[in-house]
């Protein structure tokens, strides 16, 4: 990778808009275009250069973009979207773009499932922060280097309601855990913008909480 002047009005512009549209597409992808090995491993690289605590780098990635090992997990998906409208009644029930992921998960070209080796400490939140403080960093930083490079991909974790059978049914060892998953493909037609957000000054305090200084 070339160095470039990280100093420049133009580079801080490139990394912010990246960071500000980098959004779930679950729709607007082109379903028929694989995508590259090299391409998704090239995304990794970007990925592992997350920040990590205590040097573990205990960050996994596996990915699925053959069709047998996509629909088992989409399978569990599918149940799991089903459950979680369930335990809903009377409400709308999940978004018509998320139903529509569930439905076509295993039509997706590639699946990443973001794991850690090891668990986390259970009964210590700090414990549980410095785990996926470890790991999350790099499944977002995965998410934009797909966005850079034309890829959609979609944060979501629902597949976690059948963490044991998806850990079964690909063969993933004890000891591992399971964190995000991003189904993967090239966009067609999306537009991705910043999203409505509220404010830093409505959602930022000084010094003591609730202080806006």
């Amino acid at each position: 990778m070339d160095a470039i002047d990280d100093a420049s009005p133009a580079f801080a512009q490139a990394v912010e808009w990246a960071l500000a549209t980098t959004r779930s597409v679950r729709r607007h992808l082109d379903w028929e275009r694989p995508v590259p090995r090299e391409v998704i491993e090239a995304c990794i690289d970007v990925a592992v250069q997350a920040p990590t605590g205590a040097h573990q780098e205990a960050w996994r990635f596996l990915v699925l973009d053959e069709p047998e090992p996509k629909a088992r997990l989409a399978e569990l998906y599918r149940r799991a979207m089903e459950g979680y409208a369930a335990l809903r009644p009377g409400s709308d029930g999940p978004k018509p773009t998320a139903r529509g992921l569930a439905d076509r998960l295993a039509e997706m070209p590639a699946l990443i499932l973001v794991c850690s080796e090891g668990e986390p400490v259970q009964g210590s939140n700090a414990m549980h922060v410095a785990f996926y403080g470890s790991v999350l960093p790099a499944a977002w930083s995965l998410m934009v280097a797909l966005r850079a490079r034309g890829l959609g991909s979609t944060w979501t974790t629902l597949h976690l309601v059948h963490e044991e059978e998806a850990a079964r049914a690909l063969g993933i060892p004890d000891g591992v855990t399971q964190t995000v998953l991003l189904p993967v493909g090239y966009m067609s037609g999306a537009r991705l913008r910043p999203a409505e957000r509220r404010p830093a000054h409505e959602v930022t305090y000084w010094n003591t909480w609730g202080s806006r200084g």
